[in-house]
């Protein structure tokens, strides 16, 4: 999926992030506004893991959609 798709369609795509990624709060959610980094970002630090791994889980989580 296309950044710029990402950032498009965020209103649309903010309820299918908070399913996979529960722990994010609605302020992360206006900090991340539908920038893919920021949203790696707020996954790693919310959830413990490597950078390498938040990109990981981000990057498996576009190609579903």
């Amino acid at each position: 999926m296309n950044t710029d798709i990402i950032a498009g369609n965020w209103k649309q795509l903010k309820g299918k992030v908070q399913q996979q990624w529960g722990k994010l709060t609605d302020d992360d959610f206006d900090v991340i506004a539908g920038r893919r980094t920021e949203l790696a970002g707020r996954v790693q630090e919310r959830y413990g893991v490597t950078r390498d791994e938040a990109e990981k889980q981000v990057k498996e989580w576009e190609s579903r959609l």
